[in-house]
């Protein structure tokens, strides 16, 4: 055996993984995974389908299809008076958490210190460990996740390089509000502090609320990444494509980072997307496609022993059992796809301590009788 150093000594398989297998091995129901279990349009197929009999099957350019960035470049304009060269400032990627790692590697580097919101997405800080930075965590608690921004002050010191927003939040499903950014605009004002903004539920947002997308201010756009996803957009999150923002000084170092990781992106699909998102509807729809299922499930949820937590925002619902048990989330977790066959995230695992509040997070970016299955099993606890 040859001696090796890992760089992520602590790292295991991720959770995602790990109750899916638990679901498929128990036959569960899995509203674990982030993942619709419905098609995507049929005429989005089509689109793909005759890009690649059109012959668009080799390389697209390292940036990504021109038509594809200029679309996504009105699409910021228009929702958010936020203008991104599509030529300097707008790359195609390999879905969201691609964007996140190559944003991370362009600008950190060893003993950078970066702060991120707990419960956090769970890419976030093995990426800043391999680098040789650091994580600086909030930790939120339940039930409404609040951020208070002194105490994030606190956090600051002078190997402060970046922060890391979530909006709105997995798996929390909570949102920023317009006094959130104009703290985070108050703190990081005449810093060399950069945000790097994962936007990729921007239009899965309830109750007639706004993204406040760091795209709408100036103060914040000009030191800011922001990634998104069109697997969350286009309900296909197995194609893998996404894209990052980031005005043209940051985007060039993104760049040099992306073309060696990557270098580009799947050609006829780029080509099918640009197609299929010529119609607006296709995403400013999403929120009330999304607030139908969140709002079924949560009327289906009531039925049970759990307790629901605020959700304004992604296709997340989490809710907190502690009022019913001492059980570490993970056992939960565990015990219900064993038992009831229903498979959750325990919420910990989105904590760098694994704390534990008790709370379970579910999808529902399902159909009406997966969700209704998946309820009847859950009443019975």
């Amino acid at each position: 055996m040859i001696s090796t150093q890992s760089k992520l000594p602590g790292t295991g398989t991720n959770i995602f993984s790990v109750m899916s297998k638990l679901a498929e091995e128990h036959k569960a129901i899995n509203l674990s995974q982030g993942f619709p279990d419905y098609e995507c349009d049929p005429k989005l197929i089509e689109y793909v389908a005759d890009a690649m009999k059109q012959g668009f099957n080799q390389y697209a350019p390292m940036t990504g299809l021109p038509v594809l960035r200029e679309l996504i470049s009105e699409k910021m304009n228009s929702l958010y008076g936020a203008e991104y060269h599509p030529e300097t400032e707008v790359t195609i990627t390999a879905g969201g958490t691609q964007g996140i790692f190559t944003a991370l590697n362009a600008y950190i580097n060893a003993g950078d210190e970066v702060i991120i919101f707990e419960p956090a997405y769970d890419c976030y800080a093995p990426t800043i460990k391999m680098l040789g930075g650091l994580v600086k965590p909030y930790q939120l608690a339940p039930p409404n996740y609040e951020i208070d921004w002194e105490m994030v002050k606190k956090l600051f010191s002078a190997n402060t390089k970046m922060i890391i927003l979530n909006s709105p939040q997995n798996p929390t499903g909570c949102v920023l509000s317009e006094k959130d950014i104009k703290a985070l605009i108050k703190l990081t004002k005449n810093t060399d502090i950069m945000i790097l903004s994962d936007e990729v539920y921007e239009h899965i947002i309830f109750d007639g609320k706004k993204h406040q997308s760091v795209a709408l201010y100036p103060e914040l756009r000009e030191r800011s990444f922001i990634v998104a996803s069109f697997g969350k957009l286009l309900h296909t999150t197995g194609w893998k494509l996404g894209y990052c923002l980031a005005p043209e000084p940051l985007m060039k170092e993104f760049r040099k980072v992306h073309q060696f990781n990557v270098f580009s992106v799947n050609t006829p699909m780029q080509v099918g997307i640009a197609k299929y998102l010529k119609d607006p509807q296709t995403y400013l729809g999403l929120s009330a496609f999304f607030q139908q299922k969140r709002d079924l499930f949560r009327s289906l949820m009531a039925e049970t022993k759990f307790k629901l937590l605020p959700c304004n925002g992604s296709y997340f619902q989490c809710v907190s059992y502690e009022h019913l048990s001492d059980e570490k989330d993970v056992a939960m977790a565990e015990r219900l796809i064993k038992e009831y066959g229903v498979a959750s995230i325990p919420v910990s695992a989105f904590y760098i301590r694994n704390t534990d509040h008790h709370v379970l997070r579910f999808c529902f970016a399902k159909k009406q009788e997966t969700l209704e299955k998946a309820v009847e099993r859950l009443v019975k606890l």
